[in-house]
């Protein structure tokens, strides 16, 4: 019979070095790749406004077909301020429509966005057509004496009612809340407002009233 040659066999010594841990010795884990932070570091924000707002994690970019972009939607501008007609003055006219319960809230809330905006409070004077404004009745407590000394020092917001609207002198910004009925003496006041208003007359009240009482048509 014919032979079969046999394999060859190849020692063991010429299969290459095999690897043998040491003794005492594991071996090294893969470190994991670092990956983007999920939250940036917050930045310090404004006292009293709570805690700033993360930025939102990184995202990994998809690339996109370009899409064409959409027209931006029409937004219909803020009425401006106008001037008043037949006034005296160059002041400008702003009316808050406001029911007569709610027309103080809103003077606080104009004076509060004046003040917000840089306007210097002694340069503000809101009156009141009804009752007194909280603040007024509170400082008239300890006497009118004090309560006129702090009008004459014009360092700060002052709040009258409109009665007594010829005793104050005039400022850059009146408001005037309409917070009771526009009796003959209120509306007179009002209209003497816009005369002592140097730059800005605000009135909070029923469109109609006020309307009535300036004839402004606003």
């Amino acid at each position: 019979m014919p032979l079969i040659p046999e394999e060859p066999q190849i020692p063991e010594s010429a299969q290459g070095p095999r690897v043998t841990p040491a003794a005492g010795r594991t071996a090294p884990t893969p470190r994991p790749v670092p990956g983007p932070r999920s939250a940036a570091t917050p930045r310090p924000g404004n006292p009293g406004r709570g805690p700033a707002r993360p930025a939102p994690p990184a995202q990994r970019p998809h690339p996109a077909p370009p899409m064409p972009a959409a027209p931006a939607p029409a937004v219909a501008p803020a009425p401006a301020a106008r001037k008043l007609p037949d006034a005296g003055s160059a002041a400008q006219f702003q009316l808050i429509p406001a029911p007569a319960s709610g027309a103080v809230d809103a003077a606080d809330e104009a004076v509060d966005l004046l003040l917000d905006s840089g306007r210097a409070p002694g340069d503000i004077l809101v009156l009141t057509t009804g009752e007194q404004h909280p603040w007024a009745a509170h400082e008239l407590s300890f006497g009118e004496a004090a309560y006129w000394a702090q009008h004459d020092a014009g360092d700060d917001v002052f709040f009258a009612r409109a009665a007594n609207a010829d005793r104050c002198a005039s400022r850059s910004v009146i408001i005037v809340a309409v917070n009771g009925d526009l009796d003959e003496a209120s509306a007179r006041a009002l209209s003497d407002a816009r005369e002592r208003a140097g730059v800005l007359l605000i009135v909070c009240g029923d469109p109609q009233k006020v309307n009535s009482a300036l004839g402004a048509g606003v």
